[in-house]
């Protein structure tokens, strides 16, 4: 339950993050895929964004949702190169059950670490997809859930269009990689496995000469 909080940056994010902002400003022309790789990405932040997992538990599965997301990119000359952050808050999540809400803030230990956050080293491009302003690929960066920071690579979609680009994704998480606990409850009636799947959704928007808040830390 408590995983929720990733993202990505992910968000993060997901979430991761997540993320990338190669959006171009307003009036640029999209480029073609096969000038991906030198695809230039401008500063970014993001204009909208849903985080979300599916929680595995003895009495079934569920879903726990975040819209509180934020986040930024430094713009690149080149896209492959392009870094960023994607942060959420872990309180904002809801799982439309206000006891597992309870629970999942216990274990997330919300009070000390209020957020997640993924953090954006470059994206690896894949291939293209149809549309022709579609492209697949990875995203490189660190996760940041509950104190503890790993590096990860999460499998990506971008999609631009005019001075936007939407960035989605999703990709499975190990609670016990991030110390996450407390997952027994009632004298061991009830467990969540602490595997979960992680899904982003994140529209990024061009804001020329704006530094992307946050995107040190």
């Amino acid at each position: 339950m408590n995983a929720s909080r990733i993202a990505s940056t992910l968000v993060v994010m997901a979430t991761v993050g997540l993320i990338i902002a190669a959006a171009p400003p307003v009036g640029y022309a999209v480029p073609r895929l096969d000038e991906f790789e030198s695809w230039p990405a401008p500063d970014a932040l993001v204009q909208s964004g849903t985080l979300s997992f599916t929680g595995h538990s003895t009495f079934g599965d569920f879903v726990g949702t975040t819209t509180a997301v934020s986040g930024g990119v430094s713009g690149s000359a080149d896209v492959a190169n392009v870094r960023g952050w994607v942060e959420a808050t872990v309180a904002s999540l809801s799982t439309r059950n206000s006891h597992r809400d309870s629970d999942l803030r216990s274990s997330m230990e919300v009070a000390k670490y209020p957020t997640m956050r993924f953090d954006l080293a470059g994206f690896t491009g894949q291939s293209a997809a149809v549309p022709p302003d579609t492209v697949t690929g990875r995203l490189r960066g660190t996760l940041t859930i509950h104190g503890v920071t790993r590096d990860v690579t999460i499998n990506a979609t971008l999609f631009a269009a005019a001075d936007t680009i939407d960035v989605s994704g999703a990709f499975p998480l190990d609670l016990a990689d991030y110390r996450i606990g407390g997952l027994t409850r009632l004298f061991g009636t009830l467990r969540m496995q602490r595997n979960i799947e992680v899904r982003f959704h994140l529209r990024f928007q061009a804001t020329p000469h704006t530094t992307a808040r946050g995107s040190e830390q």
